[in-house]
């Protein structure tokens, strides 16, 4: 390991249109004529093609429709008005300074500011980008609508209530379980955070975006990408999957009910696609209520078709539900202590809210309104806004957040960016230091461009950022680590961890991504991330020393990306 600090701005691009990573359902129909596209029709020329030539055929249509979905709705939108990433609405895509070579270029090399280079890391063929860089310039499929009767449908009790395990039937630590999203594989991973053995592979939704733990600790919730929610029964001989439901076409959040004298009463779930949340029985997955988050943006009081249910949380001092909807900028307050008279009490925060985490005190949410590098606070107690922080970087992507003490100005919460290399520390402690609350205290310089995860741990004497969305394959196969006491310095620098060549993987572009403590705080895992087809691992790293520990390599981990450790997630510990 070594100790640099890398300067990426010169590296960014002057434009930044984002395509994303972050996936949807291929399950959306459309008719397509491509007689009716031709480029002629369209008013496009691309070299090569003569004017009567479709732009696609109906086959490749159908292709990028399933990459399109799979790839980059997350951030641009189902109906490509954008959010964290540019709008690509053919106006746009169709224009004089874009075009056929522009989007082509941009899709095979990416940038640090948070576009992933699709054809040099092999993830698309170059026939591939083509057919995306024309498919783009198309009007995008209307996807169906998903309501209460589709709902119901896709309902499955496999195990009901009464036939589980009257107790734990297993000797698990289930405290210290890992669950490991296998992304591109459908499926999760429960891993032994002791033994560092799989425990067992369960299948699930397409790209599980986050896994919940239910307030008791027995039942885990994980949610796909396309939707589909499975919960998960911690206490059989062998955990599995005893509900199953999906919510929509698109998905990225799942949550339970926490406070006293709810626990486990309630789940929830957010969608993409449709805009809406659905509100379920927390012991069988039963869909009780679904709510439309269409309507008005909150500043210019616009309608919006597609305001997308972003993160949701657990408040920890009143029965409600932390819902963050993405387009209109509003945090919706939802009071489950009476699901049928449902009282929604409404933040105008900021556009365009998506990942966020707590406090260490659990009273305050901060959330990411990315596409306009702000970070909103919200009051859980006293359910307001207490400010819009500016975090002075380029599309703020937190995750949950980093919670540290600060050797100057105490406690903070980290976000990193995914258009630059800056980290903004943010003053967390309107009573011990008021001068510092709600303001950016500190700007720290990490790998680069294109990071997604920042964490520490109470415990734990270092901050860990990664950058797995960097083009550069040496910045996003690393790691780097600050050391909280040294924050005080005037540039504070950190140390690089390769982790993937601690990996020691051959083949590919890995990445390295989302590093999770596990429950003791003196270990955090990340995961390496390389092609379906080719050899992943996760790397345990010793806290203390910032050394090797071990690498966890199985055929069965396809893909690996997020991980959550039980405990840490149920007690909101990062």
């Amino acid at each position: 390991m070594k100790t640099r600090k890398k300067n990426w701005k010169a590296m960014l691009l002057a434009s930044a249109t984002a395509f994303a990573v972050l996936p949807l359902s291929s399950a959306v129909a459309q008719d397509y004529n491509p007689k009716m596209n031709t480029l002629e029709a369209l008013g496009i020329s691309i070299e090569g093609m003569k004017p009567s030539d479709p732009i696609l055929s109906a086959e490749e249509f159908a292709h990028g429709k399933a990459i399109f979905f799979e790839r980059c709705a997350g951030c641009h939108g189902v109906l490509r008005k954008g959010a964290t990433g540019k709008p690509l609405t053919v106006d746009l895509t169709r224009s004089e300074d874009k075009g056929y070579d522009y989007l082509k270029d941009f899709i095979t090399y990416g940038s640090p500011a948070g576009m992933p280079n699709w054809g040099t890391s092999g993830e698309l063929t170059e026939d591939e980008v083509g057919i995306m860089a024309r498919y783009v310039m198309v009007d995008p499929p209307q996807p169906p609508e998903f309501g209460m009767p589709e709902i119901k449908k896709s309902w499955k009790l496999i195990v009901a209530p009464e036939d589980r395990p009257t107790k734990k039937m297993n000797d698990l630590d289930i405290d210290n379980l890992f669950s490991v999203t296998l992304r591109d594989a459908g499926q999760i991973a429960l891993i032994d955070g002791s033994t560092y053995k799989i425990v067992t592979v369960i299948d699930t939704g397409y790209a599980v975006h986050i896994s919940r733990i239910s307030a008791s600790g027995r039942y885990l919730y994980v949610i796909g990408r396309d939707a589909k929610i499975n919960m998960i029964d911690l206490w059989m001989e062998v955990p599995a999957t005893v509900a199953e439901l999906k919510v929509g076409s698109e998905a990225r959040s799942v949550e339970t009910s926490k406070y006293e004298g709810y626990e486990d009463k309630y789940a929830i779930a957010g969608a993409y696609w449709p805009p809406q949340y659905v509100i379920m029985d927390g012991d069988t997955l039963e869909p009780l209520k679904v709510e439309s988050t269409r309507g008005m943006t909150y500043d210019t009081q616009e309608f919006h078709p597609e305001p997308r249910v972003a993160s949701i949380v657990a408040s920890h001092y009143k029965p409600e539900f932390v819902v963050n909807v993405k387009e209109t900028g509003k945090v919706l307050m939802i009071d489950y202590s009476d699901i049928k008279n449902l009282n929604v009490t409404e933040i105008e925060a900021e556009r365009y809210l998506h990942d966020g985490g707590f406090d260490s005190t659990g009273r305050y949410f901060l959330v990411a309104a990315n596409a306009r590098n702000k970070v909103a606070v919200i009051d859980t107690k006293e359910d307001k806004l207490v400010a819009l922080v500016d975090t002075q970087g380029v599309k703020p992507h937190p995750g949950r957040g980093a919670n540290l003490v600060h050797p100057t100005y105490g406690p903070v919460w980290v976000t990193s960016h995914l258009g630059d290399e800056t980290l903004a520390l943010i003053g967390t402690d309107p009573e011990g230091h008021p001068d510092q609350a709600w303001k950016v205290v500190q700007q720290l310089e990490g790998l680069g461009g294109g990071a997604l995860f920042v964490k520490s741990h109470p415990k734990s004497a270092h901050l860990y950022v990664d950058a797995p969305l960097n083009p550069d394959a040496e910045t996003s196969g690393s790691v780097g680590v600050f050391n909280i006491a040294d924050l005080t310095k005037e540039e504070p620098e950190y140390t690089t961890l390769p982790i993937a060549q601690w990996a020691d993987i051959k083949e590919g572009q890995p990445r390295v991504v989302q590093g999770e403590f596990n429950k003791a705080g003196n270990e955090i895992w990340f995961s390496v991330w390389n092609g379906k087809d080719k050899e992943s691992a996760i790397v345990v790293v010793d806290d203390k020393t910032l050394t090797l520990k071990t690498v966890i390599k199985d055929p069965r981990l396809i893909t690996p990306t997020g991980k959550f450790n039980v405990y840490n997630t149920r007690a909101d510990v990062y």
